[in-house]
């Protein structure tokens, strides 16, 4: 599957949200090409360089995500809200003489669904206290709290991680295994 790649200092991964703002123009290109041709695009996370830098490295293993929503914002950029779908794994990557990053990518496996082990049973209740935020609540995921996975996405994309820790947990396909790295992160982070 040949898609455009959007490398971000953040990730998303399946059925998480994000809310972006394009302004320039390879990626309003990019956001009229996917509405027209219904299609989504690979959100990346950045290894080195700037968002807005036409030259950057950025890790290949990414989310497949749709636009579900776009509006004209109050500082007259434009707004989307994208909806992970599937991570993928970027096979080949070059760039459009604009500046698009290009890749051809694989859809990877779906995680196993699974419930989350006793031992972990706080970071639910620390996922349910991020999900009280208003700009988090505002982008009305859905997130089943049994589910091994979902507690550990939503947490790898709404932690205060390094980014690199963040890239590690999303390139994880062990639900489990990425509740156990949480966890572990979460108590280096209250000890300070």
């Amino acid at each position: 599957m040949n898609v455009p790649l959007f490398p971000l200092n953040s990730i998303v991964l399946p059925g998480g949200r994000i809310p972006l703002q394009l302004f320039e123009p390879r990626y309003i290109d990019m956001l009229t090409r996917c509405l027209k041709e219904d299609r989504g695009f690979v959100v990346v996370m950045l290894r080195e360089g700037l968002e807005t830098a036409k030259e950057a490295a950025f890790y290949d293993i990414g989310t497949y995500v749709r636009i579900i929503d776009f509006q004209q914002l109050d500082n007259g950029l434009l707004g989307i809200t994208v909806e992970g779908e599937g991570k993928v794994s970027v096979v080949r990557s070059w760039q459009e003489s604009d500046g698009l990053n290009l890749g051809d990518v694989e859809r990877l496996m779906d995680e196993a669904s699974c419930e989350v082990p006793e031992r972990y049973l706080e970071l639910p209740a620390v996922l349910k206290a991020l999900f009280r935020h208003p700009v988090i609540r505002d982008l009305d995921m859905e997130v089943d709290y049994s589910d091994a996975r979902d507690v550990g996405w939503r947490l790898t994309e709404l932690l205060p991680l390094d980014s690199r820790e963040k890239q590690q947990l999303v390139e994880l396909q062990d639900p489990i295994e990425r509740l156990s790295r949480l966890h572990a992160l979460l108590e280096a982070l209250e000890e300070g």
